[in-house]
């Protein structure tokens, strides 16, 4: 009986980068080429730092979207919560900036290794945590999970996750959470794809031109920029 309380104790404080390692080494690469960016750009201390997946590094008109703030991009491509806990400090660690913007949108998928919606909030807290490391007090912002038709059929998932995440922000000193889901679905309650790309999961122009309008008016609301 010693033995199995011992194993259960054991599996349930295992730490979330150790539960999620195996995700690491795919990601690597893509990592050290944003750490390399470091050297080659500048910015001031009013910057917003933007991580998370390919919604934030395929959007090229984010300076325009954004007008007066000035982002910095730092996403990669099929970014998921289980493996950016492992990279966050890396990717926040070197900035000093404004606040920090969170898009991540790929542990729900409709996959065979979808996580549940509390384990998502679970890896959302614990990058959080280390997101206070070295930035104590900046503003963390979380952009809602857009609903898409390409995922369409786990979109109640996604919905559980976003609000839990949401609940969560709301209770915290420094933590916002941008709703967006509104903006993207049509009046029939489906997804409007004329917002994305063919693949009906990343956004167009339009959609992103929407995206902006509406993170830009979080930012007006909840931060003091120095112009």
């Amino acid at each position: 009986m010693r033995y199995l309380i011992l194993i259960s104790f054991l599996f349930f404080s295992c730490s979330p980068l150790q539960k999620y390692e195996s995700t690491v080494e795919k990601w690597e690469d893509e990592v050290k080429k944003l750490e390399d960016l470091n050297k080659k750009e500048t910015y001031s201390n009013q910057a917003i730092l933007f991580i998370g997946s390919s919604s934030i590094r395929r959007w090229n008109s984010i300076k325009e979207d954004l007008s007066h703030f000035e982002p910095i991009k730092r996403g990669y491509g099929g970014a998921r919560y289980s493996d950016l806990i492992h990279f966050t400090e890396r990717l926040v660690s070197p900035h000093n900036v404004k606040a920090v913007a969170i898009f991540v949108a790929n542990d729900i998928t409709g996959g065979t290794k979808d996580l549940s919606p509390k384990e998502v909030l679970n890896l959302a807290k614990f990058i959080v945590k280390k997101i206070r490391k070295s930035h104590e007090n900046t503003p963390i912002f979380f952009i809602e999970t857009t609903p898409t038709s390409k995922r369409w059929k786990v979109w109640n998932k996604i919905s559980k996750a976003n609000d839990l995440i949401k609940d969560f922000t709301s209770k915290k000193r420094d933590l916002f959470y941008i709703n967006t889901r509104s903006y993207y679905i049509k009046s029939n309650g489906m997804p409007n794809d004329e917002l994305f790309t063919e693949d009906k999961l990343h956004l167009n122009r339009a959609g992103y031109k929407i995206w902006g309008k509406i993170i830009k008016e979080n930012f007006d609301k909840n931060l003091d920029i120095k112009n």
